[in-house]
């Protein structure tokens, strides 16, 4: 056998290097964002994100899975305080997953970390009650409005979307 003809050839590779790309500051409170890869059609979102000392998340259902690696500071989920993830951790969130994730106000650095996002975050406030739905649609749209206000354009992998007819 040969090797296959590639059904996608490229001139360069898909690359993003996030530190070399503006961060989008405070996409939401204490959370700044560098998009790597945003796909609402597939339900697939990948991120840099760093958090400020104190952020929390709202509490949320995961629809699918998530692996999230940290890079620098810790942060921990208020379900499981005993389980601070630090730099080097890599955690494995299977779909619904239950969780709400804290950084402590104690640190005293950013919280760098890495996400690869499979699916939505169903958000609820402190009364459980439903909040939102945090989809990579829903992400890009957020990050874009922060970007614009703060006069840059972020630079991200985005796949070509648009369902339509093979003979299109």
């Amino acid at each position: 056998m040969t090797i296959p003809f590639p059904i996608h050839p490229q001139d360069s590779l898909l690359t993003i290097n996030t530190d070399e790309q503006p961060i989008v500051k405070n996409a939401l409170p204490g959370v700044h964002v560098s998009p790597c890869f945003l796909d609402p059609e597939n339900g697939v979102w990948v991120l840099r994100v760093q958090f400020e000392p104190g952020t929390v998340l709202p509490r949320h259902f995961h629809t699918g899975c998530v692996h999230l690696y940290t890079t620098s500071g810790s942060w921990h989920y208020t379900e499981y305080p005993d389980q601070p993830q630090t730099a080097g951790s890599y955690l494995y969130e299977p779909g619904g997953s239950v969780h709400q994730l804290q950084v402590p106000e104690t640190n005293t650095e950013i919280t760098d970390t890495f996400m690869a996002v499979f699916g939505a975050n169903i958000n609820f406030d402190e009364n459980d009650e439903f909040m939102n739905v945090m989809d990579a649609g829903w992400i890009e749209t957020v990050m874009l409005e922060a970007a614009k206000a703060q006069g840059i354009v972020p630079r991200y992998i985005k796949p070509k979307t648009g369902a339509g007819y093979s003979d299109e």
